[in-house]
């Protein structure tokens, strides 16, 4: 049934006394309305119109103030989308880079892979190419870091350990450095961010497949 549809039907304006049904429907109708007591004035005109004014200025006051509160909350919608969206082009960027990095290097006729486990249980393997100068690593199992805490990948450099990169859960990663000059890769638990050199001893210490 249509809800807009009423099936009260328009009197038809003829003379006449009122039908029964009429007067019981006037009856039942007076039983709602509010009296008021005998002799109370209707509101004077003015005053009518004074309340209107009072009630336009506050609405008027309001109405920029909402606009205006509209207009910030609309703002912030915009950015926080665009942040979105650069967030989720920057991860779609990364992940291509990803892809094919380790698309060329599995395609090196010289790639090489090892495989260990660190000392957390997670499963490390790294796949390494001279031609190509580039080695990722992959790595299952890995435990979440405690809060505030990441795991940082190194590179051993004739005896230093250099910064190769950040990961903090399962997945693969290209290392940076050339595999070319390292003869190692390490894996400790480092701050948030990263340290320039180790700050824990390494979970993970196998070389090179190069």
């Amino acid at each position: 049934m249509n809800p807009h549809h009423s099936d009260v039907r328009p009197l038809a304006l003829t003379a006449g006394a009122p039908s029964v049904a009429v007067k019981q429907r006037t009856l039942s109708a007076i039983d709602g309305v509010r009296q008021l007591p005998p002799g109370s004035p209707a509101p004077a005109p003015a005053a009518a119109k004074r309340t209107g004014r009072v009630l336009r200025r506050r609405a008027g006051r309001h109405v920029p103030a909402a606009c205006l509160a509209a207009a910030v909350a609309l703002t912030g919608l915009a950015a926080w989308q665009h942040e979105r969206s650069e967030q989720s082009a920057r991860r779609a960027r990364q992940a291509y880079e990803r892809l094919e990095a380790v698309s060329g290097l599995l395609a090196a006729p010289d790639a090489r892979t090892a495989h260990a486990r660190a000392a957390n249980g997670a499963l490390i393997t790294v796949v390494a190419s001279g031609l190509r100068n580039v080695a990722v690593l992959t790595v299952a199992g890995l435990p979440a870091p405690a809060p505030g805490k990441t795991y940082q990948l190194w590179m051993d450099v004739d005896g230093t350990m250099r910064p190769a990169g950040l990961i903090n859960g399962d997945g693969t990663v290209p290392l940076h450095g050339s595999p070319a000059t390292a003869t190692a890769v390490g894996l400790t638990v480092e701050p948030a961010g990263g340290s320039p050199r180790p700050t824990t001893d390494p979970l993970l210490l196998m070389a090179l497949p190069v």
